[in-house]
């Protein structure tokens, strides 16, 4: 069988065409991968969830009895335990949850403007 000469370099620069179309696309272009998207997603679906649940632990705060006193507790702890210590309040368990969430009791802290001393 007889090819044509073009034949050879026309398929080489389909191959690196392509190569760099893919280069270039998922370096630059934005194009995502399954896992990739579906990572992105999760992430953003967690911090969406998280500040969709801030105005519940501020609001538990404020209605708290005994608010004020576990406040202060909370603006003498250190900023490391400032975390711990919220969960302790229970302000930071979701609706429907058991057990405290740490990235929401952070998010509550930043909401509630508590600083460490």
């Amino acid at each position: 069988m007889n090819t044509p000469k073009w034949l050879k370099p026309g398929l080489y620069g389909a191959l690196v065409g392509a190569a760099a179309l893919a280069l270039i696309g998922f370096n630059w272009g934005g194009w995502k991968t399954s896992g990739g998207a579906e990572q992105l997603a999760a992430s953003r679906s967690s911090v969406d969830v998280t500040a969709a649940l801030v105005p519940i632990c501020v609001e538990r705060s404020r209605t708290d009895p005994a608010g004020t006193s576990k406040l202060e507790a909370l603006r003498a702890e250190s900023s490391i335990g400032q975390p711990a210590a919220l969960m302790k309040t229970g302000w930071a368990t979701p609706p429907g949850k058991d057990n405290p969430d740490i990235i929401l009791a952070r998010a509550c802290l930043k909401a509630l403007a508590i600083t460490a001393p």
